[in-house]
Formats: C-alpha cells, sequence, structure tokens
C-alpha cells in the first residue's frame, strides 16, 4: 500500500491558505516566553529563537522573547509542563512542529492530547531530506534504497526523533514509494535531535540521515554531509537549488514539516486573539519571508481557527499512517 504522510500538508502550504482572528490591540504581553520542546541547535529551537527575534524586530512585541529550552519525551515534558503547571499563562507559546502532531497521533504524550492546548498559527513548512557523510559512496536516493532492498542489515539511517515519529516516518514514506514493502526492515536508530543523529553520521556509526533541511544546512554548508533527496515536490530556490528531490530520481515520496505554535489551553481568548494576530503579521512581513527563503522554509500561511483544524486532520492523517506500518494499533 503507497502512502504520502503529508500530501494534506502540502497541499495546505501550496494553496498559503491563511484565517486571521479577530484584533486584541489592548493585549501586550508581560514577559513574553517561548518554550523549545528540545536541546538548542534543532528545529524547535531555531524556531522560537528566530520567531522571537523578529517580532521584537518588527515592533510586535515590546520585550525580548525569553526562550526556555525543556528537552525530553520528543516534546512531551513540555507538553506536561504547559497542561499541568502554565495552563494560565497568557504571555506562553510553544514551538509546535509535524513532530508534535506525530506524537500525539501516536500516543506518545500519556494522558494528553491536542485539545488541551491553543492551536496559534504556523509559520512554513520545512521539507524533509536523506543525506549521507560527503564520504560516502552513495550519491543518489536509489544507490541507498537499493542497498536497504539487498541487505537492510548493511545500512542504519540516524534520525533526532523517536522510533515511529516523524523522522523515522519520511524514511518508510520513501521506502514504501520505492517498493520495498516490508518497510518494518528498514533499520533507523533514534537520537535526541539532529545533530547528535549528524554526529553520529560523521563517526561512521551510521550510513544515512533523516532530517528537516533547516537543521542539515549548516552541515551542508561546512561540507560534513550531502544530501541525496529532499522531500519536496519541486526543487526548492536559493542555496537549496542543487539538491535534488526525491521525486526527481523516481521515488514519489514527500515529507513537510510544518512549524508553528501553540498556547496553554487557559489562555484568555485576548491573548490568544493578539498571539494569532501577531503571529500572521510576521509571517506577511518582508523580514519573514527573507527568513524563510534563507533556512528552506516552504510557504504555510494558517492561523487560529483554520490552524487548529490543519492540527487536527494531520493529527488524524498521521496516526492513519501508523496504523498501517503497525506502529500503533
Amino acid at each position: 500500500m503507497k502512502f504520502t504522510a503529508s500530501r494534506g500538508l502540502v497541499a495546505a502550504a501550496l494553496l498559503g491558505l491563511s484565517a486571521f482572528a479577530a484584533s486584541a490591540e489592548g493585549f501586550k504581553p508581560e514577559n513574553p516566553e517561548c518554550i523549545a520542546p528540545a536541546n538548542p541547535g534543532g528545529g524547535w529551537d531555531f524556531t522560537c529563537r528566530q520567531v522571537g527575534k523578529t517580532l521584537q524586530d518588527l515592533g510586535l512585541i515590546d520585550k525580548t522573547m525569553q526562550v526556555v529550552n525543556l528537552a525530553g519525551g520528543g516534546g512531551g515534558v513540555a507538553f506536561a509542563e504547559v497542561v499541568n503547571k502554565r495552563n494560565d499563562s497568557n504571555d506562553l507559546i510553544v514551538a509546535a512542529s509535524s513532530a508534535t502532531a506525530t506524537r500525539l497521533a501516536q500516543g506518545a504524550y500519556p494522558g494528553n492530547t491536542m485539545d488541551q492546548v491553543r492551536w496559534i498559527g504556523s509559520v512554513g513548512a520545512d521539507y524533509g531530506v536523506i543525506a549521507v557523510a560527503k564520504s560516502s559512496a552513495v550519491n543518489t536516493l536509489p544507490e541507498l534504497l537499493d542497498q536497504i532492498k539487498a541487505d537492510p542489515t548493511t545500512v542504519s539511517i540516524a534520525g533526532g526523533s523517536a522510533v515511529g515519529g516523524w523522522d523515522h516516518l519520511k524514511v518508510l514514506i520513501a521506502a514504501n514509494a520505492y517498493g520495498i514493502d516490508d518497510v518494518r526492515s528498514v533499520k533507523y536508530i533514534a537520537f535526541d535531535g539532529g545533530g547528535e543523529a549528524v554526529t553520529q553520521l560523521l563517526a561512521g556509526s551510521v550510513q544515512a540521515f533523516t532530517g528537516d533541511i533547516s537543521e542539515a544546512k549548516g552541515f551542508v554548508d561546512s561540507g560534513d554531509i550531502k544530501v541525496i533527496a529532499v522531500l519536496a515536490p519541486e526543487r526548492l530556490s536559493g542555496a537549496f537549488a542543487d539538491m535534488p528531490t526525491a521525486k526527481e530520481q523516481g521515488v514519489d515520496a514527500i515529507g513537510a514539516n510544518w512549524r508553528g505554535f501553540y498556547a496553554p489551553g487557559g489562555m484568555s481568548d485576548d491573548a490568544y486573539n493578539a498571539w494569532v494576530e501577531q503571529v500572521g503579521k510576521l509571517y506577511a512581513s518582508a523580514e519573514w519571508k527573507a527568513t524563510m527563503e534563507a533556512n528552506g522554509l516552504a510557504p504555510l500561511n494558517l492561523q487560529g481557527a483554520a490552524f487548529q483544524e490543519f492540527v487536527a486532520n494531520s493529527v488524524n492523517q498521521i496516526a492513519d499512517i501508523s496504523r498501517e506500518i503497525g506502529i500503533i494499533k
């Protein structure tokens, strides 16, 4: 059975849908804070820091946004912290992504559901990549997948999400699209973040890496890795134009990791509407468009109720895929 995990995500990204909440000019966060549910250097950390800086540069918030790294449980520690201890905070937002939706879909945050928080908006979509060490003899995605077909035990692929997480699913999507029927034979090794996964690749402990283009870019620029496939429907522009897509190599695999924010479920309507509006203004700014282009982010413009519906659909879609490959029952 063929499956593409992010068909709905890509459609929304290409349509550039948007919905703005009612204006809430009266609310300004006194001590704006963003929780990045991982260690420094990953995608969630990037989302908090770049958005916080741009919000202040644009005058959309009056004070510097404090970024708090709260790693653990693939985002589960941060989610539980918000639900159980910070539920009524009006100054707090939390970085989220397709990885968040994946863990919610698979019940990886015990006792927690997406309805316990309020979903603010998206700030773009980060396409997945499959890469190898610069010194690797492998130069194309079909070469790597042929090795897996011939003997799955000879290829280990590292990623920064747990087994069954979004990085893992992206590899399975590519393997399935290439005709590897039993995708459970693909060896995936989970590490605590993309940086650690790349470190293991460079050490020779694994043969390939799967992650998002924003976290891979620095390692490409430093000459440590080479991207053999971008999981986008067509080639990206700018600094990413030389990176081949899986699709142009005959592997019909697309994986878009949306990036955005949620807020405490008990946040006041005035505060929620204000955050929704400010994220919408940020997304529409020339400054954020430049940040997106520099970091390989694709369009995905959703706020408020439209984003809430989008996340709900994502959770349902990923749950269906996870059942197909036996990760959940």
